[in-house]
């Protein structure tokens, strides 16, 4: 047995959860070995800051990479308008909990409390989901693609759209803001309340090191998004094992046989479409919108193809795996080496341009190709993602867990039949 595969077996007798809180230790332990490398009297600060905001990234992939696991990894819905669905989630929460007397310039809205703006975000996401899936759904996995990414596109122009930066409904003033976008009541200013409220005590020991208020607010609030993690795998655990979940396992292996046994799959389809297209519109609120503000720019496509890397890393078809994809992608390869390229000092033997980093390896000099990565890490960031998804495609096709791939069937199908009650092979 190789290393590797060793090691694979002990992390696979880990508990979900003993393997989640690892990884997230791990990445941590990372970030804080940086900060007290670059950070001098100020570590504890930047530490804070650090831990706070990759952990904020990962929460915010995480209920992403859940949600489209549901329709993609379980059902084989190949959904790329995620940032559709997060905008319509976004802009319906704003514009229910953006004050009624907003400051000059900015856009009003109904002033209601921020969980009724949550619950009307999943709402309007899950209805617009499920508006998408009835004609949708009718199409072959390429078009169905398709079309949600175009869908996604019009919700983005149509929020853009000038028309509809403001407007009347029944003597009410609301709108968008089109392309400047709408301020609205921030989920993190509930994290800021906890920490100046009944966490006055600890926040007042954790200033006396050094760290921030804004800091120490930052991290409150990636400990919440973490808790909506909790909250949303117990979900997805509790329906993917039922029979409805099973029905969707199904639908993934071979829809035909699955409708040859009474089950009306559209309907199923279209439900799973509505439950992650829900999911997606309380991450786009909690996620795009931490801090009080979205505008179209926000919902780009681009982040569709970012959560479709953490699944791919992480293995679809698992829900841990879903959460581990998404730590690894946000966390490892996309926020870690930007504090790098921040925070590492260069000298100024750094060249400007890769040729330069490059003759410099004809004399044997390694460093100016190593000060042009660090300098430039934020850009070629991407590129190491390709690369990870190269090889894992390659070499590890089911992600890091995919191969804890759940099977259809409510019964362990690796027991022998003498434990089935029949008799053995002879």
């Amino acid at each position: 047995m190789s290393v590797a595969e060793s090691v694979r077996d002990r992390l696979d007798a880990l508990p979900d959860i003993g393997l989640v809180a690892g990884f997230m230790g791990a990445i941590w332990a990372i970030m804080l070995v940086l900060a007290l490398s670059v950070g001098g009297a100020e570590w504890a600060n930047l530490a804070a800051g650090f831990i706070g905001s990759v952990t904020v990234l990962i929460g915010g992939y995480a209920i992403l990479a859940l949600a489209l696991n549901l329709q993609w990894g379980y059902t084989g819905l190949f959904n790329i308008g995620i940032a559709g669905f997060m905008a319509v989630g976004a802009y319906t929460t704003a514009i229910l909990t953006a004050p009624t007397d907003p400051a000059a310039g900015a856009v009003a809205g109904l002033g209601l409390p921020l969980w009724v703006g949550l619950l009307g975000g999943m709402l309007a996401a899950a209805v617009i989901g499920g508006l998408a899936a009835l004609p949708a759904l009718r199409l072959k996995a390429d078009y169905l693609a398709i079309v949600t990414v175009a869908f996604s596109e019009v919700i983005r122009l149509t929020v853009n759209w000038s028309g509809l930066a403001e407007f009347s409904l029944f003597g009410r003033t609301l709108g968008t803001g089109g392309a400047t976008g709408i301020s609205f009541e921030s989920a993190n200013d509930v994290a800021g309340s906890l920490v100046n409220g009944v966490g006055a005590p600890v926040a007042a020991a954790f200033q006396g090191v050094g760290v921030s208020a804004p800091n120490l607010a930052n991290l409150t609030y990636g400990l919440m998004l973490m808790a909506v993690v909790g909250a949303s795998y117990w979900v997805f655990a509790r329906l993917t094992n039922s029979p409805f979940g099973r029905v969707l396992k199904a639908i993934r292996e071979d829809e035909t046989v699955t409708q040859s046994l009474g089950k009306d799959t559209r309907v199923f389809k279209i439900k799973t479409f509505m439950i992650g297209c829900a999911l997606m519109g309380l991450a786009g609120v909690l996620f795009r919108g931490q801090a009080g503000y979205i505008s179209p720019s926000q919902f780009r496509p681009t982040i569709t193809f970012y959560v479709f890397a953490a699944l791919i890393i992480g293995g679809s078809g698992s829900n841990t795996g879903s959460i581990l994809g998404a730590a690894t992608f946000s966390g490892l390869l996309f926020y870690l080496p930007a504090r790098i390229g921040e925070n590492v000092p260069l000298g100024t033997r750094a060249p400007s341009n890769i040729v330069e980093a490059v003759a410099a390896l004809g004399s044997l000099d390694p460093f100016p190709l190593v000060a042009y990565t660090v300098g430039n890490v934020s850009t070629l960031r991407f590129v190491l993602i390709g690369v990870v998804l190269i090889y894992i495609i390659q070499n590890q096709p089911d992600g890091l867990l995919g191969h804890r791939n759940e099977p259809a069937a409510s019964v362990d199908l690796d027991r022998s039949r003498a434990d089935l009650g029949g008799e053995s092979d002879e």
